[in-house]
């Protein structure tokens, strides 16, 4: 499997929260949730440090641990980076660092994948382009979407119920209820979204946070095949700078309504030869 990839910071943003990284046969993409200024977490380390410690010992665990499953090594990777910063920060903590997740990983005669939460994976199959993302986090907190998407990006006014939205999110954060994160319980794993699909057949597939894939389930400028074909052709970096261009054409947010008027944008393009 050949694997092209990139990610780049909000351009509003100090640092990247996604994490994208890939070994031999393994690719993994980490989108940390962003949480809205004065809305406490109950960690001094951030989202940025927990998508990235939970991204490197993701990639660990899946290259030298044969018989875990991806959903295995999620546990696993939750578990030990809960363990990291236990001693120092209220795990406990209803805003404690979380984020989505996926996985592909290459096995001699199939490929697996993992999804939790709203990242994306795309399976270039003979019958069509597969789209797996778990959209659980759509049926939560409607009135304070509503109410957010009602102000400019931006302005106090929108600050201010995009920090209500996550809070009312949390009430529903990896609850039956609600939806699944990777967080710090983790049986969030098992709720993931897996499957483990034939190899023979697969052209190629794509790996992607929700700030790539917002060119097509956000904006709607390109259909599914026409975004993998520039991801193909043009790489990871064409992708993002589209996006960009979108963000920037509509900065308070009027044409497309959004949380963030920009976000980390994670792509991995890979190919199956």
């Amino acid at each position: 499997m050949q694997v092209t990839l990139a990610s780049r910071r909000s351009p509003e943003a100090a640092s990247n929260e996604d994490f994208i990284g890939a070994t031999a046969g393994v690719v993994v993409v980490v989108d940390g949730a962003s949480v809205p200024s004065g809305l406490a977490t109950g960690c001094g380390h951030g989202t940025a440090w927990f998508a990235r410690r939970l991204g490197t010992q993701l990639l660990t665990l899946l290259s030298t641990e044969a018989d875990y499953t991806p959903a295995d090594s999620l546990a696993q990777a939750i578990t030990d980076v809960a363990g990291l910063h236990s001693d120092t920060c209220d795990l406990g903590h209803p805003g404690s660092p979380s984020a989505t997740v996926a996985i592909l990983r290459e096995q001699p005669e199939a490929i697996d994948y993992l999804v939790l939460g709203d990242t994306t994976i795309l399976l270039e199959e003979p019958a069509g382009i597969r789209v797996v993302t778990d959209d659980r986090l759509e049926n939560v907190a409607a009135a304070q979407h509503g109410a957010m998407h009602q102000h400019a990006t931006g302005t106090a006014d929108h600050d201010r119920s995009f920090a209500e939205l996550v809070t009312e999110q949390r009430r529903h954060r990896n609850h039956p209820d609600g939806f699944w994160v990777a967080s710090t319980d983790p049986a969030a794993a098992q709720h993931a979204l897996t499957d483990s699909i034939p190899r023979d057949g697969l052209r190629r597939a794509a790996v992607l946070s929700d700030g790539a894939t917002r060119l097509v389930d956000r904006f709607g400028l390109l259909d599914w095949p026409g975004f993998l074909e520039v991801l193909a052709e043009q790489g990871p970096d064409a992708i993002i700078q589209q996006v960009r261009g979108a963000e920037n054409s509509d900065p308070d947010g009027r044409r497309w309504p959004r949380g963030k008027r920009h976000d980390d944008a994670s792509a991995a393009c890979c190919r199956l030869t």
